[in-house]
């Protein structure tokens, strides 16, 4: 009798450190699981910044400006605009 109270002991203890390693795991995955839940949010703030960012940015103005400053270029104005003729062309061996 005496060596089936010790091995229903040494089950019991076995069951209880099985339990305590599963309640530890189930609190580190939600740990884990918070954590990554607040990365998500994080980051789902800064996909709207960006996009704000990058709908700012490509404004026409801001473009033409940017393409003005940095650039140096200037819109087309029939001053500037050079023309060709047919017959140079095709002078120069292209087809019409």
């Amino acid at each position: 009798m005496t060596k089936f109270n010790v091995l229903l002991l040494l089950a019991v203890i076995a069951s209880a450190l099985l339990l305590v390693k599963t309640a530890y795991e189930a609190r580190t995955l939600f740990t884990s699981i918070h954590r990554a839940e607040v990365e998500a949010v994080r980051l789902a703030g800064e996909q709207k910044r960006l996009e704000a960012d990058r709908q700012l940015q490509a404004t026409n103005l801001r473009v033409e400006r940017t393409a003005r400053e940095r650039l140096k270029m200037s819109t087309a104005t029939p001053a500037v605009t050079m023309y060709e003729s047919r017959a140079a062309g095709a002078a120069a061996g292209a087809t019409p």
